[in-house]
């Protein structure tokens, strides 16, 4: 049927058998073949069988068993050294490769457990094998020198890179072709797996085509690339995989892409080389297929590259590879040529959620007139200006330019010089917004505490010799930290914001989290404070009345300035969108709690607007009346109709 529309007839009877199914009480005479009934109700497919739907159990009657390849990915069943998976109808079977036996004589195993295939003979195995090893051991310990790739810029990086990929290669190759008669080697150690295969006799006894595995990659190449159409001497295939080589020849060494995808490489960095003669173009394509390192990722690109030697060392390049297929645990690609090859992979970017954003943009808006408003009346209020009006404004100063430059600039990522200045400036305003908040929590405390302890002013004292230094300058301290460790991970391909890899965001969040616990600590110090002079029934009538307007604001001030952010961190599950809409609604008005907590329910603060605005009012008025004045000249009289501002016309 592949390939062609299904006759009416028989999609008409799919169609039906489609929806009665459920109806349907099967039996085992319903069951296909190579499948067994269940509870005289089920079907399932038996050992070495899958069903076409991918359903274990199944009544569908027309529901077919296909054979499992076991030798194949994402199966690829590891039959031990110098052994090959073969795949028979229901099942497989494992084979010692040409030149190597089973220590028991029998030919066919089903697994490496117990079963050793060694070489007929084992001294030449033991010296190639020694040999392997050095190569392996010596490529393990150029990799873990750190100092020679931290110390390196990027050209000289993949430089050292093509260099050593070139020797390994071609020691690899040499090492096989001194003991043709070892037609296949494997070794691995933590940093490398190798595997060669050797061919003397022009392909006539074997395979068309070879399959090599190495640590869950595999490669499929024909024989007559592999020989070259040489047939004097041996030839050699060589594929090896480097399990941590793709962390220094990492995704930033590929410049075929969108600037805004996150691309990043998904597989071990693999090599594939022929030899004697070093040929890289074949006749027929390599097929190469990949395990992936991360699995939990929404892709929306896949790039089969090819290292590609160039004047300036080396770079990832797409030319003469395709992709053939992928799912979730493996990518498998089609390359015309051989080199060093891998997978990488852009990641689906998230769909921004047009509601969010307008909540977010309205929200921020009016949380910036707000702590424009609450900023002028904490500087220009005298009735109130003190050590705590000080620290309401400086917290509102923060957030306001905080807030201005998240709007206008939190998307300027065309030059990524700009971005990374924004994202910095952002990372200083909103940790100094956070400590800020910590100083407020800091008074909060003393302040409750004067309430059993007379020593307000020592407290004044207190708070303003540190408030300043201390709201400015570790927020300072801790992003020049962060800018002369890792200057690159500000600003992304989306946001003008901190990168989150190498665990650099928490820069942001480490200092939020601490500040958060300890304001936290001082909440519930505060409230148990409270709660004793609340109990105290020989308490003022004011005293009491002031106490519970501290515990107002104390509850207030939880709850803007430090519920917001943790419901950021509860962004996860089936509750994540909710949390996101609380998260935005909450924190895009924060400039409008604070404004609506130290501004509009403060009796001073009410007491000076009502007085600005009579004086507003009685300044328009004048104002009127002199332009009245003005226009009917010095030597006019009103007449009897006329009436003049604040004057009342009486009738008689």
């Amino acid at each position: 049927m592949q390939g062609s529309s299904l006759p009416p007839g028989l999609c008409f009877l799919l169609c039906f058998f489609g929806a009665v199914t459920p109806k349907i009480k099967a039996s085992c005479a319903n069951c296909p073949p190579n499948a067994s009934c269940v509870n005289n109700s089920h079907c399932t497919c038996n050992s070495g069988y899958v069903s076409g739907s991918g359903q274990k159990l199944f009544t569908f009657p027309l529901e077919t068993c296909n054979d499992i390849n076991e030798c194949e990915p994402p199966y690829s069943v590891y039959c031990g050294l110098n052994a090959a998976c073969h795949n028979v109808e229901g099942g497989f079977y494992c084979r010692c490769v040409p030149g190597y036996r089973l220590q028991s004589g029998e030919e066919r195993f089903n697994n490496s457990s117990g079963n050793t295939c060694q070489d007929t003979n084992s001294s030449k195995t033991t010296q190639g094998r020694k040999e392997l090893q050095k190569i392996v051991d010596t490529f393990e310990s150029l990799l873990s020198n750190q100092t020679l790739w931290r110390t390196e810029g990027r050209q000289e990086i993949s430089s050292t890179a093509t260099t050593i990929l070139w020797d390994v290669e071609s020691k690899v190759l040499e090492t096989a072709l001194k003991a043709p008669e070892q037609k296949v080697q494997k070794i691995q150690n933590s940093s490398v797996a190798i595997e060669t295969r050797v061919i003397t006799d022009n392909c006539s006894e074997e395979r068309q085509t070879f399959n090599l595995n190495v640590q869950m990659n595999s490669m499929d190449i024909h024989c007559n690339d592999v020989i070259q159409g040489d047939t004097q001497g041996p030839s050699a295939v060589a594929f090896i995989s480097y399990s941590s080589l793709g962390n220094i020849i990492n995704a930033t060494f590929f410049e075929e892409t969108d600037e805004k995808e996150r691309v990043f490489l998904n597989s071990q960095v693999v090599s594939a080389a022929i030899g004697p003669k070093r040929n890289v173009s074949l006749s027929k394509s390599v097929t190469l297929t990949f395990q992936h390192m991360k699995t939990n990722h929404s892709i929306k690109k896949v790039f089969c590259v090819y290292w590609e030697t160039t004047k300036q060392g080396g770079l990832w390049s797409r030319d003469g590879c395709f992709l053939i297929h992928v799912n979730k645990s493996h990518t498998m690609c089609n390359c015309s040529h051989l080199s060093s090859f891998a997978v990488l992979m852009a990641l689906t970017s998230q769909e921004e959620d047009p509601v969010l954003t307008i909540i977010t943009y309205v929200g921020l808006s009016l949380s910036l007139l707000c702590l424009l408003v609450a900023a002028l009346t904490f500087l220009l209020c005298k009735a109130i200006q003190n050590t705590s009006t000080s620290l309401h404004l400086q917290l509102s100063i923060c957030l306001f330019l905080a807030h201005l430059l998240f709007l206008v600039g939190i998307d300027q990522t065309e030059s990524k010089v700009l971005c990374a200045i924004i994202a910095g400036a952002l990372h200083y305003l909103y940790l100094a917004a956070f400590t800020w908040m910590l100083l407020e929590g800091l008074h909060l405390f003393l302040t409750a505490r004067n309430l059993t302890v007379v020593n307000y002013s020592s407290i004044n004292r207190l708070m303003k010799w540190i408030m300043f230094p201390v709201g400015y300058g570790v927020p300072a301290v801790i992003v020049a930290i962060s800018a002369a460790s890792r200057p690159h991970l500000y600003g992304t391909a989306n946001r003008c914001w901190l990168h989150l890899d190498q665990g650099f965001i928490w820069g942001f969040l480490g200092p939020v989290c601490a500040i958060f616990s300890v304001n936290l600590v001082f909440f519930i110090l505060v409230f148990w404070i409270l709660k004793r002079k609340l109990s105290s029934l020989n308490s003022e009538v004011s005293t009491i009345q002031n106490t519970r307007m501290l515990a107002f604001k104390a509850t207030a001030q939880l709850f803007i300035l430090g519920c917001t952010w943790c419901l950021g961190f509860l962004q996860v599950g089936p509750a994540a969108q909710v949390m996101a809409y609380l998260f935005t609604i909450i924190n895009s008005l924060q400039g409008f709690f604070i404004f609506l907590v130290y501004c509009l329910l403060s009796q001073q603060v009410q007491k000076q607007y009502q007085k600005w605005f009579r004086e507003i009012v009685k300044s328009k008025s004048e104002s009127e009346a002199y332009t009245l004045s003005s226009k009917m000249g010095p030597d006019s009289k009103p007449s009897e109709g006329d009436v003049f501002p604040g004057q009342v016309k009486r009738k008689y």
